[in-house]
């Protein structure tokens, strides 16, 4: 095993030891503030990329504009989403980038300065398919603030052989933390069947919950070898012991890749998988799994949702595992409390996240677990955005075509989810919708400076940003001057985020800034 931790001046020593299950001591956050740490994908265990700040207001929006002295090289193309503490190493606020090189850095906010680098073991460059190569860290890290580490899925090689592990690194040092990595095929089974390494994928954003770090696993570009949809769940005191889900120990297929992962409620982990291969009887692909700890699967119907169609949707590609479930709250709603999910080819789920309800019901798009419709016409494949005014609960999503029903066509869709008038149910309708770059569907994220007013949406197109008034679609700002170019295009499905009326964007191998001040 090869890690090498490079300290950068200006980075305090502040090392933390995390071994056995005795957290390290953490200074209190101070009352009534409003934390900008951003720890896991999409800001929130819900994934529904909602972030408040009071700085972005509707009308410091139309002042974004990039930090033409913010550009930091990093070592290796980056797919993962940034993430950011506040109280970093030393105090200093720091961004944390990892990358398909298997480096993992700590980035000075303000200056750009680079607070550490580690270099994991090298990363793989020997798949029986796949497309991104070398292939090091895919998956979004998330950062403990109590242990003061960082968990990373890394994707290594052992002797020309790709090989999965998992590391937690101190985020004031870099260092490696005691027992870990966690050699996933060497500590990792599932009533009988051990983990395959070469062809699985890491692609989707880590969880904590409870005690556990959760990492789940899917297949690679172009669907070969024996892959499973795994969850893999690490005690965090103990990673010597972790435990694990897989979809099916007979049949190949029903990865679990969505970009954002895992979601949570605080009690439940929540995981959408894709296509089997030549399943006789549904096996666990096309379905939405509600997970217990230790990544624990009752089998009742209450923890587990697939539409009728599954045979359809798995000879069709068609999986619903492009889209992580989002976890939202619909007021007035019976039920109110939803897991939300739309497939690969568009049709939106509506699923009461306290009762799965197993096998769906309806025709495939219309009656499927609370409510099923066909919402957008071509291939979503990102991290949606959702957010609740006054005005109702709204959910945003990019595609490669438009949405149906759009006011006025376009690939960036918004549409809203309020109980039916006259059973209380809930349903779903576009909005609006607006035209923005296809070709790599990044995930949209909103920022609102209390919680429920003024929300504006943000997403990347090609190489620029664009604000929207994200209840009504007006453009609050469109990418600017030349000054606000981006100087590289972001890889596919990458997510912006946004601290203190700033938003930071990792595009291929550099980081910038964008500020409303």
């Amino acid at each position: 095993m090869r890690l090498v931790q490079v300290a950068i001046a200006g980075a305090a020593a502040m090392a933390v030891a995390c071994s056995g299950s005795v957290k390290p001591g953490v200074a209190a956050k101070p009352l009534g503030t409003v934390s900008a740490d951003v720890l896991q994908h999409h800001k929130n265990s819900t994934k529904d990329g909602l972030y408040v700040d009071p700085l972005f207001t509707r009308d410091a929006a139309a002042n974004l504009h990039r930090e033409t002295d913010y550009r930091v090289d990093l070592p290796g193309q980056v797919y993962a989403q940034p993430l950011y503490v506040e109280n970093g190493p030393g105090g200093t606020p720091a961004v944390f980038v990892a990358t398909e090189l298997n480096y993992v850095l700590a980035i000075d906010a303000s200056s750009g300065a680079e607070l550490w680098r580690t270099n994991l073991d090298p990363p793989a460059t020997h798949f029986p398919c796949g497309n991104i190569n070398p292939e090091g860290v895919t998956g979004t890290p998330v950062i403990d603030l109590d242990w003061r580490a960082i968990y990373v899925g890394g994707n290594t090689e052992i002797d020309g052989v790709a090989n999965e592990k998992i590391y937690a690194l101190s985020i004031d040092d870099g260092s490696l933390l005691d027992g870990w990595p966690v050699d996933v095929p060497a500590t990792v089974s599932y009533g009988g069947l051990p983990f395959n390494s070469p062809p699985q994928g890491q692609r989707g954003g880590l969880l904590l919950l409870n005690g556990y770090l959760y990492v789940p696993y899917g297949g690679r570009f172009g669907d070969c070898g024996s892959y499973r949809g795994w969850v893999v769940a690490v005690p965090q005191g103990d990673p010597s012991s972790p435990s694990a889900f897989a979809t099916n120990i007979n049949i190949n297929g029903g990865g679990i890749w969505a970009p954002a992962g895992l979601s949570s409620d605080g009690v439940s982990v929540f995981a959408s998988t894709g296509n089997t291969f030549s399943a006789p009887i549904w096996s666990g692909g096309e379905a939405v799994f509600r997970l217990g700890d230790g990544a624990t699967f009752s089998g009742d119907v209450a923890d587990h949702f697939y539409p009728s169609n599954w045979r359809t949707l798995d000879s069709n590609d068609a999986d619903i595992s492009g889209v992580a479930p989002v976890l939202v709250d619909v007021p007035n709603a019976n039920p109110s409390q939803l897991a939300v999910l739309t497939s690969k080819r568009g049709v939106t789920y509506l699923l009461d996240r306290n009762y799965l309800g197993g096998m769906g019901t309806g025709d495939g798009i219309h009656g499927e677990g609370v409510f099923s419709d066909q919402l957008i016409g071509s291939t979503v494949i990102n991290a949606p955005a959702a957010f609740t005014t006054a005005n109702g609960t709204f959910v945003a999503m990019t595609s490669t075509g438009s949405g149906v029903g759009c006011p006025t066509p376009g690939n960036l869709v918004v549409y809203q989810i309020a109980p039916d008038l006259d059973t209380g149910a809930p349903t779903a309708s576009v909005v609006w919708c607006a035209s923005v770059s296809t070709t790599a569907r990044y995930g949209p994220i909103v920022t609102t400076p209390d919680g429920f007013s003024e929300p504006v949406l943000w997403t990347i197109s090609a190489n620029r940003m664009l604000g929207f008034d994200a209840e009504t679609g007006e453009v609050l700002f469109d990418g600017g001057g030349p000054d606000d170019l981006m100087m590289s295009t972001p890889a596919r499905f990458v997510a912006p985020i946004a601290v203190n009326g700033r938003i930071f964007v990792a595009a291929d191998s550099q980081l910038y800034a964008f500020t409303t001040q």
